[in-house]
């Protein structure tokens, strides 16, 4: 069996051209898009943002907070921010209701959102449709004259929604919006007087909130009453009213804005609960070819009831598809065609019906963009909070180590660093070079595999972190020490210095590999199980437990192979830590009996590998020291009326056995 060829020179290829890659994507991220040459680091070392949340009710009606409502909201929010990118935040319950949220650095909006907002979600049938924002004058004179009719200024909003065969939507601004911002927009929202004389159909100075007849299914225009056509007239969704809004009861109808604040909505019972979805996920779509449109969409996915209900839901708006004589069009196709997407009260987007879906998928489209789209997703994806979230009070923070204690730790790791140089000098010589080198690389390689994580996906360097990578320092000297000690058993059992090499890796690396996984698991384990400062010791455990093997594998063994070809190592000097009379080696040639002679550490039944290799003796060599071998083994045991018998052979030297 012939030998693997080794390939020293390629690895080493294949680790320097690795390097160089990382170097250059962080040297493109830095001059192109700015992004910081160095880690980001966590709350502890550079400081943050603490948030004091206070909770309120998700729906009409008060409700007694409790204890699990609390722990629900704190393991939500933190899957939510680890989902933003956002890593090293602190997350806790303070006093019986408040929770208190510590972020490193700055929050974005996005961010702040993830955090206090319930994220409830439901689909629910659009029965009216009519502007938020208009001339003061004219569209309260109009919604006066004909209150259930639909109005054609202000904005036009839209959205697409579903699989290419599904809704349409997206959200547009009409001409007419433009026209009237310029010339100053102000609320449609009417006075309590002015609203009430037109919601009264029946003239008895009472607002209904019962419905006339028993309404056949959510979008029966049963459900609009004197009461929800007031609450209607009356919306405010412009920005200055500054009303917090919550969505109505699952089983009622109830009026609803927007979010651009330019449309306004009656809302027809919920028709699909949110809690029928399974998964959301951020994407750009594409159209019917397959071709990206640029625009970010955000997938729904429902479970097998979820996907029942939107089948029949959209049945029913589609077969408002071409018209509605007993409703209203405000955006040239009836109202009641359209679905509404409702979350924390607010209406995301309102698709007109083209289609049938009923596999249980959907789209949201809009204005997204891929920050708010994967801000929307996350949101979804995590489930609903139990509650409401205002933010009671933000504050900077200091951070609680400093920049001064992880420049101590940075000069205490550079000092260990350099202490373990010299007991590898001390103990392996010149191996030492191997050694530091190995060292050096795989710091170089941790530097920047932990920059380009800050950048892609925000990981930040919390002290615990530091103390993972000054470990690392001890887990890869681990592997050196493992190597170069096979390596010298093998000398000191003879065998030359290549073939020591070569089987001295070959020992070694499984017991690296298994050392390796045994850290890699405990890394796993622990970052999956423990939260905060513990989980950022095990990610960068793990990290530099996979940078070690790499750099064992790419670099200190395809180093070991060229340098043993060297004079200097290949000969065993004195100082290269491999000479064999300082390691105490054995006589590497060991008569083996019948005329057979092989390296000492060898089986005697097993044919010589140095045959295999091509590093053996000649068959004159062989025929030698077997000889020599021979007339030693005799002197030593002094065995009377010994005899030996060499011959010439083809394969070797023989040997009769003495009588």
């Amino acid at each position: 069996m012939a030998s693997h060829k080794r390939r020293p020179v390629r690895a080493l290829v294949t680790l320097t051209v690795a390097i160089v890659a990382a170097c250059a994507a962080l040297a493109i991220g830095h001059f192109v898009k700015g992004v910081s040459p160095y880690p980001d680091l966590a709350l502890d070392l550079k400081g943050g943002t603490q948030l004091i949340l206070t909770p309120t009710p998700t729906s009409e009606g008060q409700r007694e907070i409790t204890e699990e409502d609390i722990t629900q909201a704190i393991s939500i929010i933190r899957n939510r921010i680890d989902a933003s990118g956002v890593s090293e935040s602190e997350i806790s319950s303070m006093g019986s209701s408040n929770i208190m949220v510590s972020i490193p650095g700055t929050p974005s909006q996005e961010q702040l959102d993830l955090i206090r907002s319930s994220s409830q979600m439901n689909f629910r049938p659009v029965l009216r449709i009519g502007p938020a924002q208009g001339v003061l004058q004219n569209q309260q004179q109009a919604q006066v004259d004909n209150p259930q009719s639909g109005v054609q200024s202000g904005a036009q909003s839209g959205a697409q929604s579903g699989e290419q065969s599904g809704t349409q939507s997206g959200e547009q601004s009409g001409a007419g919006a433009a026209d009237t911002a310029q010339s100053g927009v102000q609320s449609t929202a009417l006075d309590e007087a002015t609203a009430r004389g037109a919601a009264d159909a029946d003239g008895d100075g009472v607002l209904s909130d019962t419905p006339a007849t028993t309404p056949e299914n959510a979008s029966d225009l049963a459900w609009v009453t004197e009461q929800v056509m007031y609450d209607f007239l009356t919306l405010d969704c412009s920005a200055s009213a500054d009303v917090k809004r919550v969505e109505g009861p699952a089983d009622k109808p109830y009026a609803a804005c927007d979010e651009s604040g330019q449309v306004k909505y009656i809302l027809g019972p919920v028709a699909v609960p949110g809690s029928d979805l399974t998964s959301a996920t951020a994407a750009i779509a594409r159209n019917n070819n397959g071709q990206s449109t640029g625009q970010w969409i955000v997938s729904l996915q429902f479970n097998h009831d979820g996907a029942e209900k939107f089948k029949e839901t959209s049945t029913i708006l589609y077969g408002y598809h071409d018209s509605d004589p007993q409703g209203s069009s405000f955006r040239g196709s009836p109202d009641r065609n359209s679905f509404a997407v409702v979350l924390d009260g607010t209406v995301i987007t309102a698709p007109s019906m083209q289609a049938i879906i009923a596999n249980g998928e959907a789209q949201i489209s809009g204005n997204f963009t891929a920050q708010s789209a994967t801000a929307l997703a996350n949101q979804l994806q995590f489930g609903s909070l139990p509650l409401n979230f205002e933010v009671q009070s933000e504050q900077q923070i200091s951070a609680t180590i400093g920049t001064d204690h992880l420049t101590i730790g940075l000069w205490a790791a550079l000092i260990g660093f350099l202490l373990v140089i010299l007991y590898l000098i001390w103990q392996y010589r010149g191996l030492a070079i191997i050694s530091a080198g190995s060292l050096v690389i795989a710091s170089v390689i941790t530097y920047l595999v932990i920059t380009l994580l800050s950048w892609a996906m925000g990981y930040r360097l919390s002290l615990a972190g530091v103390a993972g990578l000054i470990m690392a320092i001890g887990v890869t000297t681990d592997s050196f020490i493992v190597y170069f000690e096979r390596v010298r058993d093998e000398v000191r059992d003879g065998r030359p210095l290549r073939a020591a090499v070569e089987e001295g890796w070959d020992r070694a690396k499984r017991t690296i590999l298994v050392s390796d996984a045994v850290n890699l698991v405990a890394a796993v384990v622990l970052y999956l199980l423990a939260v905060g400062g513990v989980q950022g010791f095990a990610f960068t455990l793990g990290i530099t437990t996979v940078i070690d093997i790499a750099v064992i594998f790419l670099f200190t063994h395809p180093m070991m192979e060229l340098l043993i070809r060297t004079r200097f190592f290949g000969e065993g000097h004195k100082l290269s830590g491999l000479d064999p009379e300082h390691l105490g080696a054995k006589n590497s040639l060991v008569y083996a009996g019948r005329g057979r002679v092989v390296v000492r550490g060898e089986s005697a039944t097993t044919k010589d590998k140095s045959d295999e290799a091509g590093d053996g003796l000649s068959i004159a060599e062989r025929r030698r020291a077997a000889r020599l071998a021979a007339a030693k083994a005799e002197d030593e045991e002094t065995v009377d009326d010994a005899s030996v018998e060499t011959t010439d052979s083809a394969a070797g030297v023989t040997e009769e056995e003495e009588n």
